[in-house]
């Protein structure tokens, strides 16, 4: 059970750093061009922004789930 915990806490902690670049990486230069081009992010952006937020999602329901 603590084991579970544990890999939720990480789980949540790396989708929030994940999260983090996104966003750092969604404010550069580049990115913003693309997006006033296309109305796009860049694939590298999508990536970081939604396999932070699966992996959040994921950690908070084993944190919950193990009350």
């Amino acid at each position: 059970m603590k084991q579970k915990k544990l890999i939720g806490l990480a789980l949540l902690i790396g989708g929030a750093v994940l999260l983090y670049f996104g966003y750092e990486s969604s404010q550069g230069l580049d990115d913003q061009f693309s997006r006033a081009l296309t109305g796009r992010f860049t694939d590298t952006t999508l990536i970081y922004t939604i396999s932070g937020a699966v992996a959040g999602v994921i950690g908070l329901v084993m944190l919950l789930k193990g009350r």
